[in-house]
């Protein structure tokens, strides 16, 4: 998987909320923001797409595990725009992630891997991050 922004040994916990601010690229098809416990396994893969993988305007969720895809899920709005700055909040419980994004909509995903914490993030694609907090 092609990487952008990669952080390491982070701490984000049961109970913590993320917020991430960033800005699409103007011509940007799509990014992603992935959560797992290691480089190989994305427990949350928040993917935005303007254009790509036959969607158009749509949100994609899903897990990377063992190697493979599991089960996408849609869910919430789309209050993104190419080359207009977002902010998006994470909260994290012990049995899902609740992704609220700007327009109110909310995204609902469960904590497939289950774990307590996560220690690494990183992000795909045409996105340029600007601020990013765990509270």
């Amino acid at each position: 998987m092609q990487k952008g922004m990669l952080v390491k040994n982070m701490s984000f916990k049961v109970g913590q909320t993320m917020t991430i601010v960033g800005v699409p690229t103007p011509d940007s098809s799509n990014f992603a923001i992935n959560v797992g416990t290691d480089e190989q396994e994305i427990t949350m893969h928040i993917n935005p797409r303007f254009s790509a993988h036959g969607d158009e305007n749509t949100v994609v969720c899903n897990s990377y595990q063992g190697g493979n895809w599991c089960e996408e899920h849609r869910e919430g709005g789309f209050p993104f725009r190419q080359g207009e700055e977002f902010t998006l909040t994470i909260e994290f419980t012990p049995a899902e992630f609740t992704v609220n994004l700007s327009d109110g909509s909310a995204i609902h995903f469960p904590n497939r891997v289950g774990a307590e914490k996560y220690s690494v993030l990183n992000f795909e694609g045409d996105v340029r991050v600007k601020s990013l907090q765990i509270k």
